[in-house]
């Protein structure tokens, strides 16, 4: 079984509740609006990194990153994208197993046609009262399993 850390949305900031939650994994992943370039600098001390850059991402030092992305892990293709809604392909049709989304700082754990859509929320600064979350999406023999970790728990 291989382990993958997805991030998204961190705008600058790598949490150390973050950090903490993806030690061990072998590879991480972000689905953009990186903040600035340190944060994978940071996320590289932990395994290595595939990112794409979101809106936010501006400066000269965001150009490192594409847009969109497709990786193969664990024999399983990963379609990496910022906002679900710019979406410009048929992941069924392309033998894509996940599509792993951000913008929305929204968690979202869904299959439909026999895909994984995964956004892992927002691990940088809470918007709203949104939930400060990551994910982690275990590759097996028998498929993907992803599980969302809320870094915060507000107080009762």
């Amino acid at each position: 079984m291989l382990t993958i850390g997805v991030v998204s949305d961190t705008h600058g900031l790598l949490r150390p509740e973050a950090a903490a939650r993806l030690a061990g994994v072998a590879h991480i992943v972000h689905a953009g609006d990186i903040g600035r370039p340190e944060v994978i600098a940071e996320l590289e001390r932990i395994a290595p990194v595939t990112a794409i850059r979101g809106n936010v991402d501006t400066g000269a030092w965001a150009t490192a990153w594409p847009e969109t992305r497709t990786v193969t892990l664990g024999g399983r293709r990963l379609h990496l994208l910022h906002d679900l809604n710019a979406l410009a392909l048929d992941p069924a049709a392309e033998g894509i197993d996940a599509v792993i989304s951000g913008h929305s700082h929204k968690p979202r754990v869904e299959t439909v046609g026999g895909v994984l859509y995964l956004n892992p929320g927002s691990a940088g600064p809470r918007r709203f009262r949104l939930p400060v979350t990551l994910a982690t999406l275990e590759i097996a023999g028998d498929g993907l399993r992803a599980t969302l970790h809320h870094l915060l728990v507000d107080p009762a």
